[in-house]
């Protein structure tokens, strides 16, 4: 998938207030963005899993008259798009790089907007314990976030693994007290990953979560959502941008309780000298 096709794909409809399953048709056209111009609706539908009326109603609730009309702004924003230049990286991995810069250069941008980050910093800084969850490949998201957590936050579990304990785990955490959650949800997005945020939902847990597009399955349950682009250009995906918003959005939970997070750091550092954790 080319990020730049996706980009004008996703331009498309990324202000737009979608139901789930029109949420999975536009995530269906921003992962196939280098041919959707040139789907049919039926084609379309049977990529997403859905009906194609769906994708008629998808294409009418965007303001078009049908699926064709659709199409050809899709092909318009395809027509914009350039094959490439002579700046473009002589080989493949150079380019999955390139393509990871621009995912930070697009981070970096939506961070202007400092009000969204500051509000799930407080959100989850006032939560006690704070659940945080990240199944299958990203469980080592919520590991790295969690590790670094515990250091200014008395009580961070981190949930990475699925099955019937994740709901036992999810009600505990209310039970004790935890008021928010965190999730990173990133593609392909696990069913018990979403399944979790609308338990959370049931139990009264405000969510934040970190996810890869607007129109991701897990935004439907989100009360915050946070976007970090995944890049897709060699066999696995790259997660640059989403560990760079975890240590961003953990700053902004430090900000919003600057004092405990002070007192905290400078506990642990004096009870790291003590036991001699690490090498002078």
């Amino acid at each position: 998938m080319n990020g730049k096709s996706a980009d004008r794909v996703l331009a498309l409809f990324a202000d737009v207030r979608l139901t789930p399953t029109q949420r999975r048709i536009a995530h269906t056209l921003v992962q196939h963005a280098g041919e959707a111009a040139w789907l049919s609706a039926a084609e379309v539908a049977d990529l997403a899993g859905v009906s194609q009326p769906s994708v008629t109603r998808f294409a009418m609730a965007l303001g078009h008259d049908g699926y064709p009309a659709l199409r050809q702004q899709l092909r318009a924003a395809a027509a914009d798009s350039p094959a490439g230049t002579a700046e473009d990286p002589p080989n493949e991995v150079q380019h999955a790089v390139r393509q990871e810069m621009a995912n930070l250069d697009r981070l970096a941008a939506d961070l202007a907007d400092e009000d969204r980050l500051t509000g799930a910093g407080a959100l989850l800084a006032a939560s006690r314990p704070l659940p945080v969850i990240g199944l299958r490949a990203a469980a080592p998201l919520a590991a790295y976030f969690g590790f670094f957590a515990a250091k200014v936050l008395p009580d961070v579990r981190v949930l990475d693994t699925g099955g019937t304990l994740l709901t036992d785990r999810l009600e505990q955490a209310r039970a004790a007290g935890a008021s928010a959650m965190l999730a990173f949800v990133l593609p392909r997005y696990p069913r018990e990953t979403l399944d979790a945020l609308a338990e959370a939902r049931t139990l009264g847990l405000r969510t934040v979560v970190i996810t890869d597009s607007p129109v991701s399955p897990a935004a439907e349950d989100a009360g915050v959502t946070l976007i970090a682009r995944v890049g897709a250009g060699l066999v696995f995906d790259l997660h640059t941008a989403p560990m760079t918003l975890a240590m961003v959005l953990l700053q902004a939970i430090c900000d919003a309780a600057p004092d405990e997070a002070q007192r905290r750091l400078e506990e642990f550092e004096t009870s790291a000298a003590r036991r001699q954790i690490f090498v002078p």
